[in-house]
């Protein structure tokens, strides 16, 4: 199935009536998520239920090993104080993320830490060649990891919007890519694993990592980049992850920004790692080397430094533009680089906003992402978590 859900920052107050119990649960485990640890009566008081309406829920959800009890608090007075927790190892949740250079598979526990993650890169997405992999990769997993495997909440799938598109700039044959268009992508991934099956676009999925497991809680509206083969982005507007109708809300990738030969491009087509993998194959070098994720591509200083600053330029062009449509505080920059490489065009791009004065509005903040170059297959991961155990 597919999902177009809206993710919320801070969950609202619940009720008392046993037909509410299912969201009553939910919301008890979405103040945990966004708390951490509570006392039954701080999340009876943050959730507005009766402390024996907490306490009935808690108890079942310990018995069914959700949440978990940490150790007891002794206070000046009165009987020690027993927070309560996401039990780590209560819930776990597959993310795939499938690219047009790369597709990557990750494990992760309730709180959405990683605890296994897997990995190909290709010139191309061939069909075959991911459900090989998907395959390969989840025997791996259920048989070192055999008790994730048995409290899976289901895989939730990232790829890019039609993936099939593009043909020219990824050198993929017509054939291989078109054969995506008629592919069933969630009946697909179902059969293959035997899981539920929730699909996002790759970048919206890579904003719903941020969001969760990110920088969600320091911003309640943000614009978010991720810089890929292609870059897209995602948005958050009063601390929920805005999708819309076909999950492409926020897709910054289609931006026009100017050309430097005068007219306007889209911003994928000049902001994203492509273009600097064509400046290392102009060169000679085999740009998959950037794929590489052990490398800090300090070596390839000479073309990084360059794409630095014609991305950024174009960036802090659709940063304003994102603020002028909506009020948002910061943009989040993301992408698939080394930390070093990600923090220098974070720099250059809040150099470059720097230098525009718009009217009527105030420059957003240029922050760095916290999730990393794997936050579309961590944010995949997140959604069927947050399907079966947390408010929407």
């Amino acid at each position: 199935m597919e999902t177009q859900d809206i993710l919320t920052r801070e969950a609202s107050a619940g009720g008392s009536q046993s037909g509410l119990r299912d969201r009553n649960a939910r919301l008890v485990l979405s103040v945990l998520r966004r708390h951490g640890a509570l006392s039954g009566a701080e999340i009876a008081r943050k959730c507005g239920l009766t402390a024996q309406t907490v306490s009935n829920i808690l108890r079942a959800l310990e018995t069914d090993e959700i949440v978990q009890r940490e150790d007891a608090i002794k206070g000046k007075v009165g009987k020690p104080s027993i927070p309560i927790s996401l039990n780590p190892r209560g819930v776990y949740s597959l993310g795939l993320n499938i690219g047009r250079r790369s597709a990557e598979l990750v494990l992760v526990d309730f709180n959405g830490k990683p605890i296994d993650r897997h990995a190909i890169a290709y010139p191309y997405p061939v069909i075959e060649t991911v459900f090989d992999f998907l395959a390969r990769g989840l025997a791996d997993i259920r048989q070192n990891h055999p008790r994730a495997a048995s409290r899976l909440a289901g895989i939730g799938v990232g790829r890019p919007f039609e993936i099939w598109s593009w043909l020219e700039v990824v050198d993929a044959p017509e054939e291989a890519m078109r054969a995506w268009m008629d592919l069933d992508l969630p009946a697909h991934v179902s059969e293959t694993t035997g899981l539920e099956v929730i699909r996002h676009n790759d970048a919206t999925a890579a904003c719903i990592g941020e969001h969760l497991l990110g920088r969600g809680n320091e911003f309640s509206n943000f614009a978010y980049f991720f810089v890929g083969a292609f870059i897209g982005g995602g948005l958050v507007l009063d601390g929920k992850v805005i999708s819309g109708p076909t999950g492409n809300a926020g897709a910054f990738g289609a931006l026009r920004v100017p050309r430097p030969d005068g007219g306007t491009t889209q911003l994928l087509n000049v902001a994203s790692l492509h273009v600097l993998e064509h400046d290392l194959q102009r060169a000679g070098i085999d740009p998959d080397q950037l794929r590489d994720p052990t490398l800090d591509w300090s070596d390839y200083d000479r073309w990084v430094g360059p794409w630095i600053e014609k991305t950024a330029e174009n960036l802090a062009i659709a940063a304003i533009t994102a603020t002028s449509v909506v009020e948002i505080e910061a943009v989040l920059v993301d992408g698939a680089m080394p930390e070093r490489v990600r923090n220098e065009l974070v720099s250059s791009i809040r150099q470059q906003v720097a230098l525009y004065t718009p009217t009527g509005i105030k420059s957003p903040a240029i922050e760095a992402a916290a999730v990393g170059r794997h936050a579309r297959s961590m944010g995949a991961a997140m959604l069927p978590i947050h399907a079966k155990y947390f408010l929407a």
